[in-house]
């Protein structure tokens, strides 16, 4: 009888059945003295009972600006303290932490917040050329963000209008630590903790809601493939904003009390050597292109790693010779590839510590723990191992579904409980499993997720564009690059330099086309169906670029 491609992860270890704030305060009383939270570009060393002590004091600030259980607080902000305190003040408060990408700019911006009504927002006063203060302001002064009743800023100087971070930490009083202190007994762990926006094929991002006991079982378990243990000390140079930092980074190591370590506010590889190598981390996350940027540093030799034993490349397909080289040069022998979305809140399947080099890059591992998977065709049937069909997965890591929008959740989910993910895979005789490509057009930029449809509906409000394609394209250092095909109006010109000009300060710098090619028409089918991959392989062709498959 034929094997179908079905698999479900088993362990003798059960899943967690509580808040993120009880095993918070658990934590805290268990290891105390011992380092919890490193973040070298502020000069930040605290320990588990300082970390729980300032956690409370935010907790109780936030209550006292009237926030009740339920309401949606955003934050906006690149890797700092204020964000990790915020990721489990709110956890403690019961308020949903709506994570708002640090590359937005002021139409998704908009957008997020009214989507969730958003009570208030905390957020850094810069980062790179986006000017959040200004952003914000505007934004408030314009009457476009009704529901945002506080601005929270980090830093020491004033805005007007805004309150200061270390104000509202230091606002509480004893009535909130009391009502903070009854709260932990109503709270539940099926209660929504967190949004994080994923981009959609409608053109607007959905709002996935994530629960205590999504992410706080998906940190947990992804940590227990790695072998974390209090001894460990995890680099996270990835973004909080995002799972891979919030999740797999901070609940990782608040599940086996490991030390959270952040070498700078943004991604940046020397300060991500040197935290490793001064702060002797045993394991390090990151993406394909983070890695490459370390080992191709000019300083690397420089760096002694040999406290790295471990450690998770995500977010794309990894090459085999970056992965040796990982594993040889930067001593991280039990390095580890996981595979998830958002909605999953992340990571479905990982792999192990000690699998074999070749299946730890030709593959994404096996199912993670209290999860189930399968591979359907198009009719939802599942197929037979090593056939190609779509990934589809199923337990307590799927989200509740897209905030107020009963329909999008109703295409993920089916009735049945299985997210659906888009994604083509195969699974192998040993429940291993392969990405192929994706159903959807969705590019992976840098571990970034950009999906066409979100920059083609910004472009078409260009006056001289009639009509917009947007692909991904390969790209030695990113992976993919974005691509736009662009049709104009009779009579119109434009250049890419005016196209390029149009996007900035609008959308993210990442879903910005790189390469920008006008033209007369798009390659169709007789029944009028845009063929992408006729557009990619003649913009490969043409501009002379190296096609890789992806993995």
């Amino acid at each position: 009888m034929t094997q179908i491609s079905y698999d479900h992860g088993v362990s003798t270890k059960k899943l967690l059945g509580e808040t993120i704030g009880a095993f918070f305060d658990r934590t805290v009383e268990t290891h105390r003295d011992r380092e919890a939270l490193v973040v070298r570009h502020q000069n930040v060393r605290w320990t588990w009972g300082e970390l729980g002590r300032r956690v409370d004091d935010l907790a109780a600030g936030l209550l006292s600006l009237g926030l009740e259980r339920g309401d949606r607080i955003g934050i906006w902000s690149p890797n700092r303290y204020e964000w990790t305190l915020a990721q489990f003040a709110t956890a403690k408060a019961g308020l949903v932490l709506v994570n708002v990408n640090p590359a937005y700019r002021r139409a998704e911006l908009e957008y997020a917040m009214n989507k969730v009504e958003c009570k208030a927002l905390i957020l850094a006063p810069a980062l790179k050329t986006s000017n959040y203060l200004e952003i914000a302001s505007d934004l408030v002064k314009a009457g476009k963000l009704p529901y945002l009743k506080h601005v929270v800023r980090l830093g020491p100087e004033k805005t007007p209008g805004m309150l200061n971070f270390d104000d509202v930490a230091g606002a509480g009083g004893n009535a909130e630590k009391m009502k903070l202190a009854e709260l932990g007994s109503k709270l539940q762990f099926d209660d929504a903790i967190n949004i994080q926006f994923t981009s959609g094929t409608t053109g607007h991002p959905k709002g996935a809601t994530l629960s205590h006991h999504n992410i706080l079982n998906n940190g947990y378990f992804v940590g227990e493939g790695l072998k974390l243990t209090p001894a460990d000390r995890l680099c996270i140079p990835v973004p909080l904003y995002h799972c891979f930092g919030m999740v797999m980074g901070n609940l990782g190591c608040l599940t086996h009390g490991s030390t959270m370590v952040y070498p700078a506010e943004a991604f940046d590889p020397l300060a991500t050597l040197q935290a490793v190598s001064e702060e002797r981390c045993t394991a390090l996350y990151g993406v394909p292109t983070m890695f490459i940027a370390q080992l191709d540093h000019a300083e690397f030799a420089k760096f002694d790693l040999k406290s790295l034993r471990t450690g998770i490349m995500a977010g794309s397909p990894c090459p085999i010779e970056v992965m040796k080289k990982v594993q040889s040069q930067m001593n991280m022998s039990e390095v580890t590839i996981a595979y998830g979305m958002t909605e999953t809140s992340p990571v479905s399947t990982q792999c192990a510590t000690d699998d074999p080099v070749e299946r730890r890059v030709s593959t994404v591992g096996q199912v993670l723990p209290h999860i189930e998977i399968k591979i359907v065709d198009a009719e939802g049937k599942a197929v037979p191992r090593g056939e190609t069909g779509e990934f589809c997965t199923r337990g307590y890591s799927v989200m509740k579904g897209y905030w107020n929008d009963a329909e999008k959740t109703a295409e993920a989910i089916d009735e049945a409980g299985w997210m659906h993910t888009g994604d083509l895979a195969t699974m192998d005789e040993q429940g291993y499993v392969n990405i192929v490509g994706r159903l959807k057009d969705m590019v992976i930029r840098g571990g970034e997720n950009v999906y066409p449809r979100e920059i083609e509906e910004f472009l078409y409000r260009h006056p001289k564009i009639q009509d917009v394609q947007v692909i991904g394209v390969p790209d030695p250092r990113y992976g993919e690059e974005i691509c736009a095909w662009i049709k104009l109006h009779d009579g119109k010109t434009a250049t890419p330099e005016e196209i390029r000009e149009f996007c900035k300060g609008e959308i993210a710098h990442y879903k910005i086309p790189r390469y920008i090619e006008f033209v007369a028409e798009f390659p169709m089918t007789i029944t009028g169906k845009i063929q992408k991959f006729v557009m990619r392989e003649e913009t490969i062709k043409k501009l002379g670029l190296k096609s890789e498959k992806t993995a």
